[in-house]
């Protein structure tokens, strides 16, 4: 069977595969235009996204906004999605098991869309889909064509808020990204890039 949109969704929002159905307030499956030629992929919910089933609603979420407006995007031309729907207790890092139970309906949620363009939001998610020995602090930026879609990964926002001597690096990547937006989409509306 084929999938579409609200059938995948009502799948993951009653997965049971780990332990991180035992403690999840809310599935965060994702948000954005689902006909997006870029999808924005972080590794997993945080209290704020688990408590409202929204990814990158919290601090970060608002730096994630701030970083977009930067290159003439928002919500409305992407779609932000996580390697885990589920929130790992205490914001760590998801367990290697429950990105395995979890990558699936990413991977579907990617066959559906069908993006040009993936950024990596962080270490974790580019390990998962660009290389699992990905470097974020020398890889940050640059680009891999993987599957026939442009990836690259930038640092997270939390990362940033954390490390601000970090965000020059990124306003780089970000130029970047909006470079490559221009080159591969087809609908996405961007201001001319510096």
């Amino acid at each position: 069977m084929q999938d579409n949109w609200e059938a995948l969704e009502r799948e993951c929002r009653e997965c049971r595969e780990c332990a991180l159905c035992q403690t999840r307030k809310n599935v965060v499956f994702g948000v954005g235009n689902p006909q997006a030629e870029i999808m924005l992929v972080g590794e997993g919910p945080g209290a704020n996204e688990d408590a409202q089933g929204i990814p990158f609603v919290g601090k970060a979420g608002q730096f994630l906004d701030d970083m977009l407006a930067i290159i003439s995007l928002d919500r409305t031309k992407v779609y932000i999605a996580n390697i885990v729907k589920c929130r790992p207790p205490g914001n760590r890092d998801p367990l290697n098991v429950e990105q395995d139970a979890c990558i699936g309906y990413l991977h579907r949620q990617i066959a559906l869309i069908q993006p040009k363009i993936i950024v990596s939001l962080g270490r974790i998610a580019a390990m998962r889909l660009i290389n699992d020995k990905f470097r974020i602090t020398k890889e940050h930026g640059v680009w891999f064509d993987i599957d026939g879609v442009r990836m690259m990964a930038i640092y997270h926002p939390s990362a940033l808020l954390r490390d601000p001597g970090k965000r020059p690096e990124t306003f780089d990547d970000l130029k970047s990204l909006q470079k490559e937006i221009g080159r591969v989409c087809q609908h996405t509306e961007l201001n001319k890039p510096w």
